[in-house]
C-alpha cells in the first residue's frame, strides 16, 4: 500500500516547474490548427477550470456541428455518464461519436474524456468506446491532475490533499465509491486493474515530474511522437504549469501526426484549451437578484459536503428542508411525500426564504454497483421533481454534487446550452443558464461534492447574497 506523505514540504526536492509561460503558444496552435477540442464531461464540474465556454447538453448533429463554427477553441458536451450504468455508458458514447464525426464533416477535432479527479468514474469503458467509434488512436494519455481540489501525481502515484498530508487516493473515501471502487493508486496498476489485466502496468508509460520540469514541452513531444501506438501514458502534475507544460507537448505532437485521446480531470482540459485558471468571480459578477428566495440543493453525499452542510446553520438568513431518503424509496408512500415537500419549498421560495435542501445524511446503498446507481437515480428525480415544480424563479440556484448538479441543469431547468462565467470559488464553477431555459440568464452553481473546506459552500452563497 503505498504511503502517505507530508504536504507541501514532499514537493520541496522538486526541480522547479518550467520557467515559460506555454499557454500563448498552445492558444497560436489550436488557431493555426482550426482544430476544435471537444470535452465530453460525465458530470457538469469539469466547467471549474475554465471561462468564456459552452456546454451543451444534447449531441445532435446539428447542435455539435453549430460548435464547429464559434469562435471559441472548443465546448463541453455534458453526458452525464456517472449516473448510467456501463450499458448506458457504452451507448451513449456510441451515438455521440457517430454524430461528431458526422458534425465535423472533416474538420479536425481533439478529443477530452472529462471525468473525475478521483479517478471514478467508467474508464476503460468510454475511451475504448470512443477508440472503437472513431479509430486511429495512437495514445491514450490518463492525466487526473485538479490543482484546486488538491489532486496531485507525483512519480505515477495520485494522492489527495488532506491538511497537511498527501494522502494516496486509494486510501481515500472515494476509492471505495459503490459503483466506482478501485485500489491502485499508482496510475499504472489503476490501469491494469481497471482494464481487467487487458493492459498491464509495466506497459504503461509515466510522463514523469523531473522530465516535464526539466526537459519541458520538447521532451514530452518526443516521448509521445517515440511511443510505439497503442500507448497508455499517465501524466505526473503538482501545479499548474506542469499541465500546462506537459499540454504543450502534446499538442505539438498532435501537430505532428499523433491522434492523442485523453481522459482526465479539469486541470488538462484548461490547459489543452490555452486558458489559465480563471480569476474567482465577485458577487457583482453573478448577477443574482430578484425578490424570490435563493434555492441551494444538496445531494452529494461524501464526508465533505456533510461538513460543509453544517457550517451553512451558522447563517441565520439560510433555512432548511430534508429530503427523507428512504421516505423517498419507498414506493407507496413517495409520490405524497414528495407532494409535500414541494409544497413547502414552493412557499419557501416565493416567499423570499433562502433555502437549502438537501438529502438526509445517511448514505443508502444498494447491494451491488448497478443497484446503488439505481437509489441514486431515484434520488435524484425526486430532487429534479422537486426543483421542477417551482413556478417562480430563484434569486439564484446552486446544486451542490457532480450528478446533481447535472440533473437539475438538464431535467429541471430544461438548459440546452450554458456560458461558463468562471469559478466562484476555486474549483466551483457558475454558469448563465441559456435562452431556451426555464429561467433564462439564472445564475447557475455547480458545485462538486468533494471540493473546498468547511466553509467553502457558505462562502459562495454569501457572494449570491450580496
Amino acid at each position: 500500500m503505498s504511503e502517505t506523505l507530508p504536504y507541501p514540504s514532499a514537493l520541496d526536492a522538486l526541480p522547479p516547474p518550467w520557467k515559460e509561460d506555454v499557454l500563448p503558444e498552445i492558444r497560436r496552435k489550436l488557431v493555426e490548427s482550426g482544430k476544435k477540442v471537444f470535452v465530453l464531461d460525465d458530470d457538469p464540474t469539469g466547467t471549474q477550470t475554465v471561462r468564456d465556454l459552452y456546454v451543451v447538453t444534447d449531441w445532435e448533429v446539428e447542435t455539435l456541428a453549430r460548435q464547429f463554427d464559434r469562435p471559441e477553441p472548443g465546448c463541453f458536451v455534458l453526458t452525464n455518464s456517472r449516473a448510467l450504468n456501463e450499458e448506458e455508458t457504452g451507448n451513449l458514447h456510441r451515438e455521440l461519436a457517430t454524430k461528431l464525426e458526422t458534425a465535423a464533416a472533416g474538420r479536425p477535432f481533439t478529443l477530452v474524456s472529462r471525468s473525475d479527479s478521483t479517478l471514478r468514474g467508467h474508464f476503460p469503458l468510454e475511451t475504448d468506446t470512443l477508440a472503437e467509434v472513431l479509430g486511429g488512436f495512437d495514445l491514450v494519455v490518463l492525466a487526473p491532475y485538479f490543482g484546486a481540489g488538491g489532486r496531485l501525481t507525483l512519480h505515477g502515484e495520485h494522492y489527495v490533499a488532506e491538511d497537511d498530508q498527501l494522502v494516496p487516493a486509494a486510501r481515500t473515501p472515494f476509492a471505495r465509491d459503490p459503483a466506482f471502487s478501485y485500489s491502485h493508486s499508482f496510475l499504472p496498476a489503476y490501469v491494469e486493474e481497471k482494464t481487467g489485466g487487458r493492459i498491464k502496468a509495466g506497459s504503461v508509460r509515466v510522463l514523469d515530474i523531473e522530465l516535464i520540469r526539466q526537459g519541458g514541452p520538447e521532451v514530452v513531444c518526443r516521448e509521445l511522437r517515440n511511443a510505439s501506438a497503442p500507448t497508455v501514458f499517465t501524466v505526473d502534475a503538482c501545479c499548474d504549469r506542469d499541465i500546462e507544460v506537459f499540454a504543450a507537448g502534446a499538442v505539438k505532437a498532435e501537430s505532428a501526426g499523433r491522434r492523442i485521446l485523453y481522459r482526465s480531470a479539469a486541470g488538462l482540459v484548461a490547459a489543452r484549451l490555452g486558458q489559465s485558471v480563471p480569476p474567482v468571480l465577485q458577487g457583482g459578477e453573478l448577477h443574482a437578484g430578484g425578490p424570490s428566495g435563493g434555492l441551494v440543493v444538496v445531494g452529494s453525499y461524501v464526508p465533505k459536503t456533510t461538513a460543509q452542510l453544517e457550517t451553512l446553520r451558522t447563517d441565520e438568513r439560510l433555512e432548511f428542508l430534508e429530503l427523507d431518503v428512504q421516505r423517498v424509496l419507498e414506493a407507496d408512500s413517495a409520490a405524497e411525500y414528495l407532494m409535500e415537500v414541494e409544497s413547502e419549498l414552493l412557499i419557501r421560495i416565493f416567499g423570499g426564504r433562502h433555502t437549502v435542501l438537501h438529502t438526509s445524511r445517511r448514505y443508502v446503498s444498494g447491494s451491488s454497483a448497478a443497484s446503488s446507481l439505481r437509489i441514486g437515480q431515484k434520488v435524484s428525480n425526486a430532487l429534479v421533481r422537486l426543483v421542477t415544480g417551482l413556478g417562480v424563479r430563484p434569486r439564484f440556484l446552486v446544486a451542490k454534487g457532480g450528478i446533481t448538479s447535472s440533473d437539475i441543469a438538464t431535467r429541471a431547468l430544461a438548459v440546452r446550452e450554458a456560458r461558463v462565467l468562471g469559478q466562484v470559488h476555486p474549483g466551483v464553477p457558475v454558469w448563465e443558464t441559456g435562452p431556451e431555459s426555464r429561467f433564462p440568464g439564472l445564475p447557475y452553481v455547480v458545485f462538486p461534492g468533494n471540493v473546498g473546506g468547511p466553509d467553502a459552500l457558505l462562502q459562495v452563497i454569501l457572494k449570491l447574497l450580496d
